[in-house]
């Protein structure tokens, strides 16, 4: 399939996701893949992609999952709305030997033939503008009685591995206002009531959310776990449009928070999601 542009209605997620923050998740990729592995053996298993099945990874990122449902015997398209975490795990596919259909574009309105058997995500599903239009838009892209799967954050106050940077971080930082829970965002889909009604009313049935807590290794000393959290993960954004003067201290900050979680496998802390299951 030929990359169609993304439309504008998720402008603000879109560029950021083909600005400095895709250019470093790709180049982090497999610190990436390495933080989430706990994570990503729960989904996949409860997934349960058979071989044959056609199935479509949204928000594929750089392309783990999708490799690894591949890998199964299963067909793959992968959509994601950044170019450079799709070069990303074009690159990687091709080293793996697997023919994958990797389509930049933004799933809540791509148009997809009606032809998955299962619909999975990784994280990839919290960042839609109205994210009962886009389950509707995706819910057409799926056979009869085909299986949706995805995985997403529960509150922050449950994910030590955020809510700790967070708490260290948040005295020193720029006022911001009160979040909207449910705006766009990595805790979009945090409550799981409000995630039954969006798929419900965008057409899914049978709708079951199961927790999913571990811990994860966020480094393998202190020095890698600051570096993660800072430049790729949870405080990222937030520390991007600081000058160094201002960033220095809450990074010293952060990195004393996270001493006490040093252990001797690496910094380990917890975290909490949903896995969420649907038929079309």
């Amino acid at each position: 399939m030929v990359d169609t542009a993304p439309n504008a209605s998720n402008t603000e997620q879109i560029d950021f996701w083909n600005g400095d923050a895709g250019v470093m998740w790709a180049r982090r990729q497999d610190r990436m893949d390495a933080l989430l592995a706990p994570i990503t053996r729960g989904v996949l298993q409860a997934c349960d992609v058979k071989a044959g099945e056609r199935a479509l990874d949204v928000g594929c990122g750089c392309g783990d999952t999708t490799i690894a449902l591949a890998q199964r015997g299963a067909r793959l398209t992968g959509v994601d709305v950044s170019r450079p975490m799709l070069a990303r795990a074009r690159e990687r596919a091709q080293s793996a030997g697997l023919d994958i259909d990797f389509v930049l574009g933004d799933a809540a309105e791509a148009r997809f033939a009606n032809a998955y058997d299962a619909l999975f995500s990784r994280f990839g599903v919290m960042f839609f503008a109205d994210p009962t239009a886009a389950f509707a838009n995706l819910h057409s892209a799926m056979r009869a009685k085909a299986r949706l799967c995805f995985v997403c954050w529960q509150v922050p106050q449950a994910n030590p591995w955020i809510a700790v940077p967070f708490g260290a971080a948040l005295p020193m930082m720029p006022p911001q206002p009160p979040p909207d829970p449910r705006a766009p965002g990595p805790f979009a889909f945090a409550e799981s009531a409000y995630v039954g009604q969006i798929l419900r009313d965008a057409g899914f049935t049978d709708v079951r959310i199961d927790a999913l807590n571990t811990d994860l290794g966020v480094g393998g000393n202190l020095d890698a776990a600051v570096e993660m959290i800072c430049e790729v993960g949870p405080l990222s954004r937030s520390l991007a449009s600081l000058d160094p003067d201002a960033r220095a201290p809450i990074v010293a900050s952060v990195r004393n928070a996270l001493a006490p979680y040093v252990k001797p496998s690496g910094v380990m802390l917890g975290a909490a999601c949903w896995i969420v299951r649907a038929t079309a």
